[in-house]
């Protein structure tokens, strides 16, 4: 981009013209943020029955842009005149692809564009700025709008297969990413729990492979697991997907199948057995995660049969990417499947790592044979990457470094970020989901091009994803909860310029576009501003507009006549902090509640062997800041070692009596989180010599186990706590043979 203007600049802009004696209007409301934008306080009046000049080609932008002006307002409007409507190509006039120029003034709406898709984004910008008019008609503010997208491929992803969604919910969803200027639509189709797409020369894919026995009642980590003992499930027609493809190219919108391969296959399997290196029997998962039976690699039936779906399946998609998965294969029944080894040996394939690569090769050359790329997430990298291919790196950046250091395509997708199955809000009310925390304002503050660390790759970063996975989104009301409006934050970073960096400014522009729509984001959230021994402050903070925040620490539920929050609150004993939002006097909003435990141990100097290793990192303060990391492992508050032991000493200040310790540990196999095989306590007073007070070897709870240790007293400052990790996950678990990790958090000396 050689020129970036932002709203910023536009207060220059507009004092030049206010110096000119003309009127200016405020910035419109617009997301994603155009290039640039210059605002005049006329207006344009049009009508849903207005005549739209287009040019040939465009017929149908115009009749899609005269059908969204009658759903907003289609009463007959008699005595004021209307502006005209035009639509137009010109590549000389805007240079870049999707781009287009936008000029409102009252006597004509003029949209030129680069190309079609362009006319499709202006034409999302002119249903953003329109108001309903006095009397019918609707009203636009004088503007003249310059815009063209940062990343060439804007994505969002939605898994149907763990929980179907109907052909309308499809369309409402390609609607929004049309609103929000996107061109790719990801369709998730197929998994482990559900195969969602006809395909005619395998019927069983929808008489078995679309059904499971029943579904998993609430989270995966939860034990003993319980199911509704209902069956379930659902696939598309072809005729249904040939309505959706064309319904989402008339809004310029890709669609990108995804046919999982070679693990997450069950469902496949489990219609025709033949297809794993067991024989089966096979069912369609009930459960959520990772299974060890996979497509066999070394049946050359198995690449018959996929051969064969894909023929049917690019027949219906006519994007040049068609997915094929690649992700979570399992190499456990390769190891032991005589065909594969066959396999291997045959084209002297060094391991199973290799035999995927050859898997994915052997596939990206036959959809390559047909005219069309293969796109997979990330581990498709695994024993080296078929050439072509673009990897959409979700685990990481990790996985786009190595496809962009082959000059080959990589799409951002990074689960911490841009998942939207993971938690929102740390309010416990918060819908079950998957895992992890990423709010709002961690959505739009994610930058790709900076993740990927060298400038020189940055030309090979196609442009960025948002991911919806369904496991735990039942209903179309959870799954839009999960979605929005962290589709319209990732809009934004996909489509504007990258110096467009206002989260606050952004909020802003989002509630003057969707109201009270959305409201997590405005809810109460605390910062620990600081830590001492014994002591520290919390400071709270809320985005709900003319909103005031009251709170007690007492146990009470705070009300209008609570104390009103005006600075960080002091906290030197365990106690929880109550916050409700009260705007006019009346609570609004969810209560905010946050226990604090204050200890010995609170705010003293921690030193550690070795620092955390894995994502769940932080300053050893983490251990004794007096707040408790919860079940769901997703607040900031645990710190999780790899092949390493957590050895810390804690430095109380001065010898005092001791008569209790305790620290919390994490036990959840599902996630690799292994409790430590031993946990012990050692206790010193000059930090030298020290002696064991107590040790605990038995984590019995799935989840939590918050270690509580009464000791003989004794006189000590310092407290040496000792985690020792599982090591390897063992046989028959989860991740085997894997690394255990150990989640760790507060230390409590009493």
């Amino acid at each position: 981009m050689k020129r970036v203007f932002l709203f910023s600049v536009l207060i220059t802009v507009h004092t030049c013209l206010l110096a000119q004696g003309k009127r200016v209007a405020a910035p419109a409301a617009l997301i994603p943020l155009p290039v640039a934008a210059s605002w005049t306080a006329d207006s344009a009046f049009i009508t849903a029955r207005a005549a739209i000049k287009a040019m040939p080609g465009l017929e149908q932008d115009a009749a899609l842009l005269q059908s969204y002006m009658q759903a907003v307002s289609d009463r007959p409007v008699k005595g004021r005149t209307a502006a005209a409507v035009s639509l137009s190509i010109d590549s000389l006039a805007v240079k870049q692809p999707e781009g287009y120029l936008l000029h409102v003034t009252p006597r004509q709406v003029t949209l030129t564009a680069h190309d079609a898709a362009g006319i499709g984004h202006g034409i999302a910008t002119l249903r953003q700025l329109w108001k309903p008019a006095t009397g019918g008609g609707l009203v636009l503010p004088g503007a003249m709008i310059t815009d063209y997208p940062r990343f060439g491929y804007r994505g969002m992803h939605l898994d149907v297969s763990r929980h179907f969604f109907s052909i309308d919910y499809v369309k409402n969803f390609i609607d929004q990413l049309a609103l929000y200027k996107f061109n790719n639509f990801h369709w998730h189709l197929t998994d482990d729990q559900g195969w969602r797409i006809e395909i005619k020369k395998y019927p069983r894919l929808q008489e078995v492979a679309a059904w499971r026995d029943q579904t998993m009642i609430g989270h995966k980590k939860e034990l003993p697991h319980r199911f509704d003992g209902k069956k379930y499930g659902g696939y598309y027609t072809q005729e249904q997907v040939k309505e959706v493809v064309a319904y989402a190219a008339a809004r310029h919108i890709n669609v990108i199948p995804e046919i999982e391969m070679p693990g997450h296959a069950l469902a496949a399997m489990a219609a025709y057995p033949s297809l794993g290196c067991t024989g089966g029997p096979y069912k369609t998962a009930q459960f959520w995660g990772i299974f060890d039976d996979v497509f066999c690699a070394g049946k050359d039936s198995t690449f018959l049969f996929l051969q064969d779906v894909l023929d049917e399946v690019i027949a219906l998609f006519p994007s040049s990417y068609i997915h094929i998965g690649g992700d979570e294969c399992p190499k456990v029944r390769w190891k032991q499947c005589a065909a594969c080894q066959q396999r291997m040996k045959a084209e002297h394939l060094a391991d199973e790592d290799a035999l995927q690569s050859y898997f994915i090769r052997r596939i990206s050359d036959y959809v390559n044979s047909k005219g069309r790329r293969i796109i997979g997430w990330d581990e498709i990298l695994e024993g080296g990457l078929a050439p072509g291919a673009t990897v959409m790196s979700w685990r990481g950046v990790e996985g786009a470094v190595m496809a962009a250091r082959q000059q080959q395509q990589v799409i951002m997708t990074p689960e911490d970020e841009l998942y939207f199955d993971h938690y929102q809000s740390l309010y416990p009310e918060e819908q079950t989901a998957a895992a992890g925390y990423t709010p709002l304002e961690a959505v739009y503050g994610y930058e790709p091009l900076v993740a990927a660390g060298d400038t020189a790759l940055l030309p090979y970063i196609a442009g960025i994803q948002g991911g919806i996975w369904s496991e735990y989104l039942s209903t179309e009301t959870k799954a839009n909860y999960m979605i929005y409006p962290r589709l319209q934050a990732t809009a934004e970073r996909a489509w504007s310029p990258a110096t467009v960096r206002d989260y606050n400014q952004f909020t802003q522009r989002l509630a003057a576009l969707t109201g009270d729509r959305y409201t997590t984001y405005q809810e109460i959230n605390y910062r620990l501003d600081s830590l001492a021994p014994g002591s520290l402050y919390v400071s709270l903070h809320a985005r709900q507009p003319g909103a005031v925040v009251r709170y007690t620490t007492d146990g009470s539920v705070p009300v209008a006549g609570s104390p009103a929050y005006k600075g960080p609150v002091h906290i030197s004993r365990s106690a929880v902090l109550q916050a409700q939002l009260f705007v006019q006097g009346k609570p609004v909003g969810r209560l905010f509640r946050q226990p604090f435990e204050i200890c010995k141990a609170t705010g003293a100097q921690v030193t550690w062997q070795q620092p955390p290793n894995t994502k769940y990192t932080a300053a050893p303060s983490l251990l004794v800041n007096g707040i408790a990391g919860t079940h769901r492992f997703n607040d900031g508050q645990w710190l999780g070692f790899s092949a390493r032991d957590l050895q810390a000493t804690i430095d109380l200040g001065n010898v005092q009596e001791i008569k209790l310790v305790g620290a919390n540990v994490l036990n959840y196999h599902w996630q690799k989180m292994w409790a430590p095989v031993s946990l012990v306590f050692e206790a010193s007073s000059d930090g030298k010599s020290f002696e064991r007070i107590a040790v605990a070897d038995s984590f019995p709870v799935n989840g939590i186990n918050a270690v509580r240790l009464t000791v003989k007293p004794v006189q000590a400052r310092y407290i040496k706590v000792t985690a020792v990790n599982r090591g390897v996950v063992p046989a028959g678990e989860y991740g085997a043979g894997g690394r255990a990790m150990l989640l760790a958090d507060e230390i409590i000396v009493n």
